[in-house]
């Protein structure tokens, strides 16, 4: 039994949601718009400032839709509203982060500098102060295309176990393993 499927969505003043298409959920805020298509068997309905998902049966195909569209319909209405940020931080001796527009450019130990052409969905800006590693941040109404640019830029450089070097989220913790022991 769904238990994230049969919770209502909550839709905040200033959304609007456009059902009228068939299988095609349209979701308009502040922030931008976003469409999903849903699979022809779950329907959604809208009553007053509430967004429920229906499935027609409890078979096991449809109980797994059924928690997954009100999931990204419930990502898209937060999106739309007050939208997604992650913060990316770069650490290494020489690490630098730098944009132009759209344009990411990396100095990662590499014998070049990387460049990433970001979508224009996304709001990129990069801090570098002195003495504190250097931030990449993105900001979206869009949490898959989020994650994906932030797991194409952290793929240039993982954070590695021994030092602890590389790219990654602010806050995250990496499991340190110790070297070569001394003496036996």
């Amino acid at each position: 039994m769904s238990r994230i499927g049969k919770l209502p969505i909550s839709v905040p003043a200033g959304v609007k949601i456009d059902l009228s298409e068939a299988n095609v959920v349209t979701v308009k805020g502040p922030k931008g718009e976003l469409t999903q298509e849903l699979n022809p068997d779950i329907t959604v309905s809208l009553e007053g400032s509430t967004l429920s998902v229906i499935r027609p049966t409890d078979e096991k195909g449809h109980r797994a839709l059924h928690g997954l569209y009100r999931s990204l319909l419930n990502n898209m209405v937060i999106g739309v509203s007050t939208g997604y940020r992650k913060e990316l931080e770069l650490v290494g001796v020489g690490y630098r982060a730098s944009n132009t527009g759209q344009l990411l450019e990396l100095s990662l130990g590499y014998t070049h500098n990387i460049f990433l052409q970001l979508p224009k969905e996304i709001v990129l800006e990069t801090k570098s102060e002195r003495n504190k590693s250097p931030l990449i941040i993105l900001e979206s109404a869009d949490k898959q295309l989020l994650g994906q640019v932030c797991a194409k830029i952290r793929s240039f450089r993982k954070p590695e176990p021994y030092k602890g070097k590389g790219i990654r989220f602010v806050g995250e913790v990496i499991r340190r393993k110790s070297g070569k022991s001394a003496g036996k």
